[in-house]
This record gives C-alpha cells, sequence and structure tokens, in this order.
C-alpha cells in the first residue's frame, strides 16, 4: 500500500511541477515554431507514457496485493495484451520520430536567399565574417591562421578582400533575413546556440557545419557555448543584435575588411611623446581602451576579473607591481616582461593555486602592448577604472 501511495504522489508531482514550473522555454525569436511544437510532443507522449504506466503500477499492487489463501495464476504469455502493446508502442514511436522528421527536412532546406555569414569558435571567444559586395565568402585555411590573420583566409583569393571581419563577441543580423550559419571551431568542440532562435549545431574542428533561422523579434540576444568545451566553457558568450535593415547596413558598412585589417599601418607622423604631457595621456588613454576592447574579444574576462574576485585565473586588480609565487616554489615580480612572456606562453609558468589551462592566444605584438596597457591601468596603484595618468605613473613596477 506504501508504494502505491508513494507512486500515486510522484505522478501528480510531476504533473504539478509541469505547469507550475517558472523554468519555461525563453520566448520564441525566430521561424523555428517547429522546434517548440516538436518538444510539446515529446513532453505529451513521454508524458502520457510515464502517467499511464504508474498508475498501473498503482493498480497492479491493489488489484493483485497478497490475501491468505490466494495464490497467483501462472500465465507465461498473453497474445492479445503483447499485441496491444506492440500497437501502442509503434504508434507513441511515430509519433515522436515522425515530427523530428519533418522539422529536420526543413532544418537542412536553406532558403535561396539567405544570408551566409561565418561563426568561427576558439576558447573562448567568438569571431563572426560576412561577404563583401560581391556577395561570397573567401576561402580559409588552418594553415593561414596567425595574430594579424586570425580567421585564416587566403590572401590570394580575391573573393575574401571585401569580407567583413568582427573580430569581437557581437553578431548583428538583420530581422525577416534568413541567415545560414557556418559554423567553424579552431581548437575543440563548441556549439553556437542562442535560445530564442532554437537552432544550433555543434562545432567540429576540421570541419563545417551549419543551419539556418530566420530572426523575427527586434532585440539583443544573448549568445551560449552548448558543448563543454573546457574549464572557461561558461564564460564563453557572446550577442546577437538583431535589428531593422537599415541599422544593419550601417552598421556593416562600419566594420572593416579583410583587406583592410591585412594593410600596413598608416605611418604616425610624430612621436606623441614629443607633443606633451596631454598628448601622451591622449595616447595611454587610446591604447587602454584597445586592450579593454582586446579583453572582451579574445575572451580574457571569462576567466580574469578587474574587480577583484576570484576566477578561474588571477584578478587583474592590483596584479601589476605584485609578487607572484609560483607552483615550482619561484617567486617573479609581474611586470611589463612577465606579462608579455606569460601571455606568448602560459604554460611556461603556473601561478600557485591556478590550474594551467589558459590557452595560448595568437597575438600581435600591437594588440600585446595594449593588452598589457589595460592589465596595468588595475595595478597596485590605480586600484580603480583605468586612467592613462596612473599608467604613466606605473612605469616603475610597485609592490
Amino acid at each position: 500500500m506504501a508504494m502505491a501511495v508513494a507512486l500515486v504522489l510522484i505522478v501528480a508531482a510531476s504533473l504539478l511541477f509541469h505547469f507550475v514550473s517558472p523554468w519555461w522555454a525563453t520566448p520564441l525569436a525566430s521561424n523555428w515554431r517547429q522546434m517548440d511544437d516538436t518538444l510539446t510532443i515529446t513532453l505529451v507522449v513521454t508524458g502520457i507514457f510515464f502517467v499511464t504506466i504508474n498508475l498501473f503500477i498503482v493498480y497492479t499492487l491493489l488489484r493483485f496485493r497478497h490475501r491468505e489463501g490466494r495464490r497467483a495464476a501462472y500465465q507465461p504469455d498473453n497474445k492479445k495484451l503483447e499485441h496491444w502493446l506492440i500497437i501502442a508502442t509503434s504508434v507513441a514511436i511515430m509519433g515522436l520520430l515522425a515530427p523530428g522528421l519533418f522539422v529536420y527536412a526543413a532544418y537542412v532546406t536553406v532558403p535561396a536567399n539567405a544570408l551566409d555569414v561565418e561563426v568561427v569558435g576558439q576558447q573562448w571567444q567568438w569571431r563572426f565574417r560576412y561577404p563583401g559586395a560581391g556577395g561570397k565568402l573567401g576561402r580559409s585555411s588552418v594553415d593561414l591562421i596567425s595574430a594579424a590573420n586570425p580567421f585564416g583566409l587566403d590572401p590570394a583569393d580575391p573573393a575574401g578582400q571585401d569580407n567583413v571581419l568582427i573580430n569581437n563577441n557581437e553578431l548583428h543580423l538583420q530581422i525577416n533575413q534568413p541567415v545560414r550559419m557556418l559554423l567553424r571551431a579552431q581548437d575543440v568542440l563548441h556549439d553556437f546556440y542562442v535560445p530564442p532562435f532554437r537552432a544550433r549545431m555543434n562545432m567540429v574542428p576540421g570541419m563545417v557545419t551549419s543551419f539556418w533561422f530566420t530572426p523575427n523579434k527586434l532585440g539583443r540576444y544573448e549568445v551560449l557555448c552548448a558543448q563543454l568545451c573546457g574549464v572557461g566553457h561558461s564564460g564563453m558568450r557572446g550577442y546577437v543584435v538583431v535589428e531593422d535593415a537599415a541599422s544593419f547596413q550601417k552598421w556593416l558598412k562600419a566594420q572593416p575588411t579583410f583587406a583592410q585589417t591585412m594593410a600596413p599601418p598608416t605611418p604616425v607622423a610624430a612621436n606623441p611623446a614629443a607633443l606633451g604631457g596631454a598628448a601622451t595621456a591622449i595616447a595611454g588613454d587610446a591604447l587602454v581602451a584597445q586592450g579593454k576592447a582586446l579583453a572582451e574579444a579574445k575572451a580574457c574576462v571569462a576567466c580574469h576579473t578587474v574587480d577583484g574576485s576570484p576566477r578561474v585565473g588571477p584578478t587583474w586588480k592590483g596584479l601589476f607591481g605584485k609578487t607572484e609565487t609560483m607552483e615550482n616554489g619561484s617567486t617573479a615580480l609581474v611586470d611589463e616582461a612577465y606579462l608579455k612572456n606569460f601571455i606568448r606562453n602560459p604554460q611556461a609558468l603556473v601561478v600557485k593555486g591556478f590550474a594551467p589551462m589558459m590557452p595560448k592566444i595568437e597575438m600581435s605584438d600591437a594588440e600585446l602592448e595594449a593588452l598589457v596597457a589595460y592589465i596595468k591601468s588595475y595595478g597596485v596603484k590605480s586600484k580603480g577604472a583605468p586612467a592613462a595618468s596612473q599608467q604613466a605613473q606605473q612605469s616603475t613596477p610597485s609592490r
């Protein structure tokens, strides 16, 4: 009797939890209503079986419970019961599988007017690439990936020269424009997932996977990596901004093309330091701002904070000028040389109390200077928001 009562309570609690639970799917923001409908069908079919099977067990526990003077009749098979079970199970399985087959057929049938957008995943950051005026994405190869060419585009391919490169975690899309996402991973398995869009796909190193959707609601949506990709997995986030056509085109035209990123830098007409303290401060502020953008674009913020709170990597607040103790017992002063060497080769030394999990991130010398300037701005003397004047005062490491 106790078992029967427990099963009834489990069924009732499960149904109650389903209907009053605060955890529901995020509001739909794409064309994939079929995804939600398929999930509903799955819940209904499995829910019916869950309730039916458990209540049938309750019935058998009560109907055939032990009574004095009664013996169970041995019946090795029941053809009628077996036939009904086979029919019911077959219908239920078809109800589960058939809708999914129709949805998958639509999932792999990309509209002819879909815009191709490439997504590149790397621990723990996102990058994006759009076709230019030519409407084609240029060739890419892992052999061509470098600090100056993180997408690995082929400079000899004319189709890639006007490709628009987004070297940060924010993707813009035009509302009601079908989009085919072409996915590449540079290191391990990733998964590009925006919950309100429902559609998603694994990203596998060495191959290009894809899916498509049509964003149909204006807004800003968070991007998640839905495949456990390392200790910084939870910090591998980004944003998709869905906007009207005019805003999207204005944003797209403001982004750099591959040809522009590969062009040699414009020579500086004069040394900012020779123009006085004000010019030096302005240049320092710009360098710190560039470093902050790099820290976000290259996902440094997934492991490091600037407010002193712990994460999987040391906080940058008060780091510059500090003496760090390594796992091997040695110590090192955190100065510019230390920071540059550590970023270039993060596995050479392991800070005590932290796991050796920082990936090696390709970075140009100019980017490295900017990132170090940003870290220095949160050194022991500043202990606050970045300021170029404070940075200038920290040219000599302090403890």
